[in-house]
Parts: C-alpha cells; structure tokens; sequence
C-alpha cells in the first residue's frame, strides 16, 4: 500500500494530504484499485477514470453530514476506501464480503443503494426536498454519467429539478461512455461541449493571463463565466431547462473538481458541474479497452488478458445464432439498452450495422421501440439482462402483448449471477413475465437448447421470452435435443416414485439430485420443463399417476413463478399429489459466489436431495 494511502483510514482523512500530494495519492489509489480487482474481478474502468472526480467531492464536502448519491454506483471504489473499507477490498463482491456497489449497510456516507442506471437525480431531489422540509443545513450532491443520461428517468428528475429554489449539485461524469461508447442526442451535445474549442480556448487565455496579476478577478470571472460560455457552447440544454450549467471540468484534476464543488454550493437551485473523465485513466490496457474493463473478471496486470480462459458461454451461443439468422433472413433486427458486448451483440452490430440498434440506458424505449419494429413488418430481438428488463414491464405488456407483436426477448444474466449482489440477482423474470397475457415463457437446459428456442422463437410469430443464465453454458445432455414445440417439454430419463420437473439451469442440478437419489435406491424421472408458460400439462398428465412426488426446479422467486402455477394446476386437476416446490425464497438474494448462494438459497443439488427424502419420509409415516 502507498505511502499517503496508508494516512487514508477513516472519512475526512484526505484532508491531510496536501494539495501538492493529491497527484500522488490518485497514482497510489489506482494502483491499490489494479492490484485488488486484478484478484477478485470487478468494475474496474469507471473507477480508474472517478479518481480525481471522487478525491474532490470528498474535499468540498463534509461527509456524512452532506450526501453522495452515486448513479449505478460501479464507480464508487474510491469512495469507500476515503471513507476507511480499503482494508475489506481483498473480500470486495465476494460472499459476506465488501459490496461492489454503495451499500447503506456498509457506512453511514452510502446514502443510497444503487446497481440501476439513471435514478440517482431522483434520489437526490427526494433527499433535498427531506432537507428543506426538515430545516436541515447539507449538501446533495446526485453524481450520475453521460451514459445514464439516455435514460428517461433522468429527464423526468431534471424536469422537477428546474423548479428547485434552493441548491443541488449534479455532477455529470462526462467519459463519453456507459459500458460501449455512449449514443444518442445527448451525447452528441456533450461532444459539442467538450470540442467546444472555442470557448475552452477563451477561457483558459483569460484565466492564464490573469491568475497571477489579480486573482480575485479571476475568482470573480469564473462565477460569471456564464454569460460568455452561453456565447459559445451550443445548445445551452441545461440553462434552457433552468438549471445553472458550470463547466466542463477537468474530472481527473483533485482541484478544479473541488472548486467547482464549492461554487457550485453558492447557487441556490440545481446546478450541473460538467465534468470530463477518461475512462480507464492510468491503467492502459483500461483506456485501451474501456468495455472489456468495464466489469472484469481477474486479470494479469502486465498484460489485462483474463487469468482464466472461460467455457463457451449461453452469451457466446446467442451471439453466433443471431448472425446465422440474420444471414437467412433480412428482416431480423437486434436491440439493445447500450449492452452490445455485454448481450453479445458486438459482432452483429460490426456484420449489420443498419440492423443493430443500441437505444443507450433506456429499456423501456427498447421494447417500446421494438412493438413499432415489429408492427412494421421486422422481427426485432430484444436483448437485456433480467434485472434491467425488469423497468420495461408495461411496455411489455401493453405494447407487445397486448397487440401480440412478434418480439423475441433473450434474457441474459437469469437467474442468480453471483458477485453483482442484490441488485443484478435475475430472480424475478420467471414471475413477472409468467404474469402477462399472450408471453411465452421459455428456458434452454444447455448451449444447444440455446440455439434451438431462438430460431424456435423468430419463427413463432408472436411476443416470446426465452431467458438464460451468466457464465459457461452446460454441455451436457447433448444426446437429448428433441424438436421444439411450443409448450412442451422434453423427457431426459424415466423413472418412478418422484418426477423432477426442471426449468432452465435447474436440469443440470436435476441430472446431480437424480445421481444423489439413485445411491438411495430411488430412480427418478427428470424433464427438462423447457416452456414456464405454457408448461406442459400433457406430460404431467402422463407423468403423475406413477410418481409419489413431483418436484418443481427453477432459478426464482417462489412467488409467482414455475412452480406456484404448476402445484395450483395440480391441485386443481390431481387433487391429494404431493408437490415440492424447489424455488428461491422471497427475498432478495446478496453477492457472492453462484455455488454459495445456491446452497444458502437451498437450490443446490445436496439440499433439494434431502428436501426430496424429508418429503419422502414423511409421506410414508
């Protein structure tokens, strides 16, 4: 650890660093930051590039007293080791240990949960009206990126925002970036701004000449350096809402961060500090490769290539298949919310460029954007996470599903995704999207049934879901690849006394649980669901009158899911049949390892084992 960076312990340390050392306490950070996430995997770019920006919030302000609400919040690494957790960061998104995202539980300068894009203005007015209301003397400071302003909920906030009458600060960390290079008007205007030449050039020659001889005029020119920036940058957006623009900002330098904070606490109504980063800052590989260094799994430092060479990923199939069918037909489109590597769409955006749209951090726009494509004679593939999906279910519903538009979704990330935490867990799209009319609901039990429900779903011809999970997809069960029909499942292996009815990700599982139950003389039958909705009532129907129990398996909350809508058709059709229902329980699910959480969910297979004999045992007393 460096040597300033050991005086950093607890909040307010950096206050004793002084001014001609913060160059070098940024190079200690970024260093400690490389070294950390270069062994747990993390969100390593933003970071690197918030240093300076972060260094300087914590100077002007006075933490905890004064708030922080850090948009998404993956670049919030700096603050929490200014604010004494940089001894927990060997535990960083690990089980039980330092989240990678602002955490209240954490310290009392977290001032809000985050891991979603754009809210962070929301939040902020919310906390600035509490302050005023409650007579309360503090600073609110909402800090949010250029890529999170493609998000609607932004605009909403800057629109109530313009009435304020008193301060709040929002800082814009400007890096030309969400996770892939930022799109849309918005971006072209911050570019006008940032090679708005012409004005920096004026500014600076003034400031320069000036700095020496008169200093408070200097101080004096640069509060009202308004009036001659308007001459200049195009657009003025912000001032036209009314809200006061200072900037832009060298966001890598400590102190014109801090002075910009400071004069920005002087106006009495909200006001934007535009500051400029550089994404990756002083990690080259980073600002070399920006995205992939976005959320990074552990790396080598020398050279930033991964340390572990990982399997052929559910992500990987649907990036190939996706070519392969918009090479046969013209009119399949693909869209994303400003996650084409993340989704796998980068090579189909390089191969189809005129057939790839990235709408930025906007999902409801999205689907939205989709119902118009396919109502105009495409067949638009969505792909999103499951958690970010999640902000576009009206649209879902009553744009897609209502007129029942060909829109295929391709759910990523479902299903618990491990060192993200609670906000990035994909546990509740099973439920959510069970619950909507005219959706089919499906899940693929490995890389082959991948490839199979996509082109099942683009011929179908109405809204379809098809959702699987993070990491290596399963390359077992290869041998079983029956055709695909709409709401039916897929016998794996026969056998008697409990029917382990599987969806998605849980048919590995059930392959290990019917392994575990044979060694106690019990051969159990395993299908693979394939459809959550419509699920297959013919084959349960076949199934049940030779089975004691039947198990339901699925990756996500019980409420509302696969499981719940089969045991109410069960009850209501096999009366006095025994169910067990293998699900996550209703609560959201914290970091950590894929293998640990499921064993402390009870999803595992050595749990649902001796859930299934508990339930035996008790059904023979």
């Amino acid at each position: 650890m460096g040597v300033l960076l050991d005086k950093i312990n607890k909040t307010g340390d950096i206050r004793k660093i002084p001014p001609e050392q913060y160059r070098e306490l940024a190079a200690e950070i970024r260093e400690f930051l490389i070294e950390k996430v270069s062994v747990t995997g993390g969100h390593l770019a933003s970071n690197l590039g918030a240093v300076e920006l972060t260094m300087g919030l914590h100077l002007a302000l006075n933490l905890p007293n004064d708030r922080i609400i850090w948009d998404v919040g993956h670049q919030s690494y700096t603050h929490k080791i200014l604010t004494g957790r940089k001894d927990q960061f060997d535990t960083l998104r690990q089980y039980q240990g330092l989240a990678g995202f602002p955490r209240r539980r954490e310290s009392d300068t977290d001032s809000f949960d985050t891991g979603h894009a754009s809210n962070s203005i929301s939040v902020g007015l919310g906390y600035v009206h509490a302050r005023d209301t409650l007579g309360e003397k503090r600073t609110i400071v909402s800090v949010i990126g250029d890529g999170a302003l493609t998000g609607g909920l932004a605009y909403e906030a800057l629109d109530n925002a313009s009435r304020l009458s008193s301060n709040f600060i929002i800082v814009l960390n400007d890096n030309n970036r969400s996770i892939s290079e930022s799109v849309g008007g918005m971006s072209g205007y911050l570019n006008d701004i940032r090679s708005s030449n012409k004005y920096l050039d004026l500014r600076d020659r003034i400031f320069n000449s000036m700095k020496d001889s008169n200093p408070e005029a200097v101080q004096r020119i640069r509060r009202a350096k308004n009036i001659v920036k308007s001459l200049f940058v195009p657009g003025m957006l912000f001032e036209e809402l009314g809200i006061t623009y200072l900037g832009p900002v060298d966001g890598n330098n400590v102190e014109e961060v801090r002075r910009a904070i400071h004069d920005a606490k002087r106006i009495r109504k909200a006001v934007v500090v535009h500051c400029i980063t550089k994404k990756g800052e002083g990690y080259l590989p980073a600002e070399k490769h920006p995205a992939r260094f976005h959320g990074t799994v552990p790396f080598d430092i020398a050279t930033g290539l991964p340390k572990k060479s990982s399997r052929v990923s559910s992500t990987d199939v649907f990036s190939t298949v996706m070519i392969k069918m918009a090479q046969r037909d013209p009119k399949v489109v693909a869209i994303t919310a400003a996650m084409a590597d993340g989704v796998g769409l980068r090579r189909f955006r390089n191969i189809f460029p005129n057939r790839f749209y990235d709408v930025g951090i906007a999902e409801e726009h999205a689907v939205s954007f989709a119902a118009g494509l396919a109502a105009g004679g495409l067949k638009p593939v969505v792909a999103i996470y499951s958690t970010f999906l999640q902000r576009a279910y009206d649209e879902i519903s009553s744009d897609v599903c209502l007129q029942d538009l060909p829109v295929v979704f391709c759910i990523d990330r479902a299903g618990l995704v491990g060192a993200d935490g609670e906000t990035h867990q994909g546990i509740l799209d099973l439920s959510y999207l069970s619950s909507i009319p005219n959706m089919v609901v499906a899940a693929p039990k490995n890389k082959w049934g991948v490839s199979d429900l996509i082109k099942f779903g683009l011929k179908y011809g109405h809204p379809i879901s098809i959702r699987y999970p993070r990491g290596a997809a399963y390359e077992g069960l290869e041998e079983f690849r029956a055709p695909v029909e709409l709401g039916k499942s897929e016998l794996i292996y026969q056998g008697q006394d409990v029917l382990l009815f599987a969806v998605g990700s849980m048919v590995e599982t059930g392959v290990t649980v019917r392994e575990s139950l044979e060694q106690h003389g019990i051969r159990a039958t395993l299908v693979n669901a394939r459809f959550v909705h419509p699920f297959d009532t013919e084959m349960l129907e076949r199934q049940l009158p030779q089975h004691r129990l039947l198990v339901t398996m699925e990756e996500n909350v019980a409420s509302g899911g696969f499981g719940e809508h089969v045991e109410a058709w069960v009850a209501e059709h096999h009366p006095g049949q025994q169910v067990l229902r293998i699900a996550i329980p209703d609560r959201f699910v914290g970091q950590g390892n894929c293998d640990i959480l499921k064993k402390e969910v009870g999803i595992d297979a050595a749990s649902i084992t001796k859930r299934i004999l508990d339930s035996l045992d008790c059904s023979m007393e």
